[in-house]
């Protein structure tokens, strides 16, 4: 796999994860009980970003990347505590992935595009659709087939702090589909498209909605390898949107929202929830799915599973 260049500025030295003061769990399903014990406790690993997001496992190096957007830094959390800046000046880089090949995928408000960083350094895949900017790409998943699918609300283009203001160029809020061999391809429009990850056979692609105008959910998208389906609602959340969230390897999704971290099976029904000091922004596993890492606000959190 490439060796992705590091900035390497340490943040934070090592430290032992802290107790976060806050209820504990609510498990309301025998099934989630067996995954989060009752004695599991939200635990701090970093308090000092602006606004944290798109974490993601990092194989190469056994370590949690995330963003935090509105510092415009990507950064690393090392299994021994220190916080290590991986790019500083990332273009408001939000979502995260590593692609197959072991290089980081990143979704852009600043550039709005879709990047990849691999050992000859970072260059821009795609930025714009039928020749007009995109809005502000937000979050992504790389595929099987190395397709990289990716959402383009409005946030990075009329937020300052996200980005650089402007009007949009597009007259929708869409999903898309790029790939090396065939280019960019429009899959959906959606309210204000955001989270977003595939079930374990690919076979439904599920979307964040969170227009607070509208109804903020997550919706569902039948994927049979060359079209995707209409959008039927999968879940809400009680509080708040629903923003990014992650799939688990039993097709349980864990979702984002104001309040903390909602666990729904694969047919959406509502098997608990984490509560959190203040918003969730995005959840991601290690690879085992022994840990859920969670990022909000200026926070990096962990709830150890079992």
């Amino acid at each position: 796999m490439p060796q992705i260049p590091i900035d390497g500025r340490v943040l934070q030295p090592p430290r032992e994860p802290r107790v976060v003061d806050v209820a504990p769990p609510r498990v309301w399903d025998d099934r989630l009980a067996a995954v989060l014990p009752a004695s599991s406790r939200l635990l701090s690993l970093y308090d000092d970003a602006t606004w944290a997001e798109g974490p993601a496992w990092w194989p190469a190096e056994n370590a949690l990347v995330f963003s935090d957007v509105i510092g415009r830094r990507t950064l690393a959390r090392y299994e021994d505590g220190r916080i290590v800046t991986v790019r500083d000046r990332s273009d408001f880089a939000n979502g995260n992935a590593f692609d197959a090949h072991g290089r980081l995928v990143q979704a852009e408000h600043g550039r709005r595009g879709i990047s990849r960083t691999d050992a000859e350094g970072t260059r821009l895949l795609v930025d714009a659709y039928e020749g007009a900017p995109l809005n502000s790409p937000n979050d992504l998943v790389v595929a099987s087939d190395g397709a990289i699918w990716f959402t383009d609300p409005t946030y990075g283009i009329s937020d300052p702090r996200e980005g650089y203001p402007a009007e949009p160029a597009l007259s929708h809020r869409s999903v898309y589909r790029w790939h090396e061999k065939t280019g960019l391809e429009r899959m959906i429009d959606l309210d204000e498209p955001n989270g977003l990850a595939f079930s374990r056979d690919e076979r439904t692609l599920y979307i964040a909605e969170s227009d607070a105008t509208a109804l903020p959910r997550v919706v569902a998208c039948a994927w049979d390898g060359e079209s995707l389906g209409p959008p039927r609602t999968f879940a809400t959340v009680d509080a708040g949107i629903p923003d990014g969230f992650v799939v688990d390897s039993r097709d349980w999704l864990w979702i984002s929202s104001e309040a903390g971290v909602v666990i729904v099976d694969e047919e959406g029904r509502r098997l608990g929830m984490i509560p959190t000091p203040h918003v969730v922004s995005n959840c991601t596993f290690d690879a085992d799915e022994k840990r859920l890492f969670i990022t909000g606000d200026s926070d990096l959190w962990l709830v150890e599973l079992a």
